[in-house]
């Protein structure tokens, strides 16, 4: 791979707006060039809802990323996330012509590509289609059925499917982001909590069984990997800003000082918090200053905290791998930057965990800012797009990756759009899953 390939990760987020630039050192370790943050208003909960102001936050960070990089941004790696993201799992099958002959890479990508067939609710597309064991003649468990001879062929998928809208509106906001010649283009689609796990988990973590838990400001992303395949994934309509709104409620104070409040002295477990210490904070006009008790913040944010937890529990069990876990919880995105959280995600589920910093494939960096566990999905974006695509894997998807400056959205061909951006995401998927 050429190591002077600069890629680009765009992470559009509830509470920012993000742009990195990066490229490989001759280690093969990500050198982060320069960055760019904005502050998002046009989107709630993963979900693009304004438009306009979303490009303008798009056009900030991307902005930002150029002066500090030196680069011309003109593709970017985007991530999806939002409470519309549902993710199943579909069994298919397919029967072979002969069964003297081996099952090749063409019958295994024809039974993948049935499976991008299958109908959807109205209104969502799929995203993702990752196959989990495969079945030969009813011979099941089987991980890499090419070479082995058979009539049938099966397999259970992982499904994910996105709104078309939220899709749309991603599109359009890139696209938009930059006037004139020159516009934005996206590289690749991929959801989020994959993309994170790109930067924080290592091959044997999820070799062994790892839950990463990214928690966003409008959303908390999950995703299960076992035996080094991605086995469950969901996306929790919760995240660090409904903990800024419980202090702003709770504690009577406004939007931005709730915000601070939870930065600089929040806690995850009132327990540890002193009952002695009160934060004295400015009073509104010819009022005298407010006075917090460190104790009370905490009962606010460990009782969001709690809710939130058990919620991504209980997917962990719905998904069967509770106890299969020997990686443990990884806890990343700019929640788990609250004190005590680790400490009370293990209390609660009984697993062991630790905080995600996005550092194992971080080089020399410009700014130490990114090793934070916030830029964990946008870190994870720009390494997607370093994905290699090995000579097997072309043919198993049966497509090449676009190259550069190809167009992904025809506004007048809405299909071609859809087809391009999935059979992006496709191929860098399967290729992250047989890393």
């Amino acid at each position: 791979m050429d190591k002077e390939k600069i890629v680009v990760g765009l992470d559009i987020g509830t509470t920012k707006i993000c742009a990195i630039v990066g490229r490989k050192n001759e280690y093969g370790k990500l050198e982060i060039l320069g960055q760019g943050k904005a502050v998002s208003d046009g989107v709630i909960r993963g979900m693009v809802t304004n438009i306009e102001k979303t490009i303008h936050a798009i056009n900030k960070a991307v902005k930002q990323a150029e002066e500090k990089s030196g680069v011309i941004i003109g593709e970017v790696n985007v991530g999806i996330a939002g409470q519309h993201i549902k993710s199943a799992i579909h069994h298919g099958s397919i029967m072979r012509d002969s069964r003297e002959d081996e099952i090749s890479i063409h019958d295994v990508n024809r039974l993948v590509n049935d499976m991008y067939k299958i109908v959807t609710p109205p209104g969502n597309e799929i995203i993702h289609v990752m196959p989990q064991d495969y079945t030969v003649d009813f011979e099941s468990g089987i991980k890499d059925p090419v070479g082995i001879s058979g009539m049938r062929l099966e397999a259970d998928f992982h499904v994910i499917t996105a709104h078309t809208t939220a899709i749309k509106n991603i599109n359009k906001c890139i696209v938009r982001a930059k006037g004139g010649k020159e516009n934005l283009e996206i590289d690749n689609l991929i959801l989020e909590p994959i993309a994170s796990s790109m930067s924080v988990l290592s091959n044997e973590e999820k070799e062994a069984g790892v839950a990463i838990i990214d928690i966003g400001g409008g959303t908390t992303d999950l995703a299960v990997f076992y035996d080094g395949i991605i086995r469950h994934t969901a996306v929790i309509p919760f995240g660090g800003n409904i903990i800024t709104s419980d202090i702003k409620e709770g504690c009577l104070v406004l939007q931005n000082q709730a915000e601070l409040l939870k930065t600089k002295f929040g806690r995850a477990i009132s327990a540890e918090a002193s009952e002695n210490e009160v934060i004295s904070i400015p009073g509104l006009k010819n009022r005298p200053p407010k006075e917090i008790s460190i104790k009370n913040l905490a009962s606010v944010i460990e009782a969001r905290m709690q809710e939130i937890i058990e919620l991504v529990y209980a997917e962990i069990v719905r998904s069967g791998y509770q106890s299969k876990l020997a990686g443990g919880l990884v806890i990343t995105g700019g929640g788990s930057q609250l004190v005590g959280v680790r400490e009370l995600f293990e209390y609660m589920t009984g697993i062991d965990a630790r905080i995600g910093y996005p550092n194992e494939h971080l080089g020399k960096c410009k700014s130490e800012s990114v090793k934070s566990p916030s830029y964990a999905t946008g870190i994870g974006l720009v390494l997607s797009g370093f994905t290699a695509i090995n000579e097997r894997q072309e043919i198993y998807n049966g497509f090449q990756l676009p190259l550069a400056g190809n167009r992904v959205v025809k506004k007048d061909n809405g299909k071609e759009f859809f087809k391009k951006i999935l059979d992006k995401t496709k191929g860098l998927l399967m290729d992250d899953m047989n890393n």
